[in-house]
Order: C-alpha cells, then structure tokens, then sequence
C-alpha cells in the first residue's frame, strides 16, 4: 500500500512564498501536485514524470517550481510569488501506472494524500 503524506501548507500574504513537501512510499513513477480551492474542481499544479521531466499548470509557470530530492525521495513544490488565487487545499498525488502527456490529469494517480491548506491573503 502506498502512503502519501504532504506538508508545509501554511499562510502567507501576497508576494511570499511557500514550500511543500510530499513523502511517498513505495516506487513511483509519476507525482504530482494538484489543488482544490472552495466550490472547484481539484486541478493539476505540476507533475513530474521519472523524476526528471515536468509539466505545470499555465497559472503557475514561472512562479511555482516541482522537484524531487533524489537523496531522500521527498517531493517539493517551491510555490513563489504567491497570489490570492492560489489560495486552495493541496493534494500530492503518486502513481507508477501513468504517462509524461497525463501528468496533470487526476486520472492519472492512484494514491493521494490527505492535502494541506494554502492561504494567500491580499
């Protein structure tokens, strides 16, 4: 059974920045970030596929960045420049079953985490 445990959620104002790390268990080839904000549809963030190519919402590009700690297996979502928009609950996701084109697709991932809230304030 594959465990996926996210943290660094917090609050911040406009402008700052956030970082977010996810822990999974057990072999991965795809990971991802998605969000779900109060009356919306859960949507892709990034993704990274073989823990080198990645995909990012248009929202995001630029602003936020998608890694992976090769050393410890941790995923990171360096979320800079944040805005009030991005304000929502944040989902890591994992799934060994799935492809570079799907990466932002929920779809795609088998095992999620239970999310960690985001707030930006103006």
């Amino acid at each position: 059974q594959v465990q996926v445990v996210e943290s660094g959620g917090g609050s911040v104002q406009a402008g700052g920045s956030l970082r977010l790390s996810c822990v999974v268990s057990g072999y991965t080839v795809c990971m991802g970030w998605f969000r779900q904000a109060p009356g919306k549809e859960r949507e892709g963030v990034a993704g990274i596929f073989n823990d080198v190519d990645t995909d990012y919402a248009d929202s995001v590009k630029g602003r936020f960045a998608i890694s992976k700690d090769e050393a410890t297996g941790t995923l990171h979502l360096q979320m800079n420049s944040l805005k009030p928009e991005d304000t929502a609950m944040y989902y890591c996701a994992a799934s060994y079953g799935c492809s570079l084109s799907r990466l932002l697709r929920r779809d795609e991932y088998s095992y999620w985490g239970q999310g960690t809230q985001v707030t930006v304030s103006s």
